[in-house]
């Protein structure tokens, strides 16, 4: 088997031994760029709103509000690792949290076995979009995008346009509801489910894999790796993450809703893809997707300190999209002439 190299554009310690100091910045800067502007607006809206940004109660509604969207985020870019992507991280959400209320509120179902019929549902549904995908050969957005829209008209049926309510047991509200050293759990999750997927991805060989088959798929196939197999658990991945938020987004809000999921997608896709445009410049990869979760919550949250309306965090979120996919273009081009 021929060697698989990184396809990201970090440079390497020899280097950046051998540079000057100017030539190391700016070699760095893509890098760590993205990192830097999230401590620069952290440290401007600390001294611009002193009594409110910088406290541990905006912290907790940073995380609170933002944990789900990490989730989903970190689910996202599993299947753009291997080149590919699932927009039923937006729509899933949208069936899998009424159906964490219904299974119990209608069925009568305890917490446990509602929540584990979800996840299982979507590790169905992520085994449904690798197959029409990498079988039926669908390209990816069209597929997900299909199977996303029928999810949603599921949801829609299942609750005839009404809210889902009905009284659910004090521990499954914990499952969201509780803090721990003062700061929500779902932080906790984030960080737990984020430090496995960087384990895998850069250090063993499921991850290389995925790199391999998102940089060629052919040339991953003629190294003897099965790539079909790849896809298609990446695609599943993605859909047991998506069902966890789902349960996760049940807990937090209690009710059940058609109405609410959809606007989850934009910002998840906005974090991974600005996540291929630092830490590892040129490629998605786990920490540069929760920076740019990060730089998503701090400017929002800032902004709307300030007093912005309504129409702010849809317009941020759409115009850092631009910018994250401008500059991973470019990044790609540059990994194109470097080669």
């Amino acid at each position: 088997m021929q060697s698989l190299e990184s396809n990201a554009l970090e440079p390497t310690k020899a280097e950046l031994k051998n540079a000057s100091t100017r030539t190391r910045a700016m070699r760095l800067l893509p890098v760590y760029g993205l990192v830097i502007l999230t401590g620069l607006l952290i440290v401007l809206f600390s001294i611009l709103l002193p009594n409110t940004f910088p406290t541990v109660l905006n912290l907790r509604a940073i995380i609170s509000d933002k944990a789900i969207i990490a989730l989903l985020s970190l689910g996202a870019m599993i299947p753009m690792a291997a080149g590919r992507i699932d927009l039923t991280v937006g729509y899933g959400i949208v069936l899998w949290h009424i159906l964490a209320i219904s299974l119990q509120t209608l069925y009568g179902l305890p917490w446990p076995m509602a929540v584990a019929i979800v996840l299982i549902l979507g590790l169905f549904t992520g085994f449904l979009n690798g197959l029409l995908v990498e079988v039926a050969q669908i390209d990816s957005f069209i597929a997900t995008l299909g199977t996303g829209t029928v999810l949603y008209a599921l949801a829609l049926w299942h609750t005839g346009g009404r809210q889902m309510v009905g009284s659910l047991p004090d521990s499954f509200y914990a499952i969201n509801g509780t803090f721990v050293f003062g700061l929500p759990i779902t932080g906790y999750y984030v960080l737990g489910i984020t430090v496995a997927m960087w384990l895998i991805l850069e250090y063993t060989p499921i991850g290389r894999y995925l790199y391999a088959i998102g940089a060629n798929q052919r040339a991953a196939q003629l190294n003897g790796i099965p790539t079909r197999k790849f896809v298609i658990g990446a695609f599943m991945s993605s859909g047991f993450i998506t069902a966890f938020a789902g349960v996760l987004l049940a807990s937090k809000l209690r009710i059940g809703q058609a109405s609410v999921g959809l606007e989850f997608l934009l910002p998840a896709l906005v974090g991974a893809f600005l996540g291929s445009t630092t830490i590892k410049p040129g490629r998605v990869n786990v920490w540069g997707t929760i920076i740019g979760v990060a730089i998503l919550a701090v400017g929002i949250s800032g902004i709307q300190q300030f007093g912005g309306s309504f129409w702010v965090e849809p317009m941020f979120n759409g115009v850092t999209l631009l910018i994250a996919i401008g500059i991973a273009g470019y990044a790609q081009r540059r990994k194109g002439a470097k080669k």
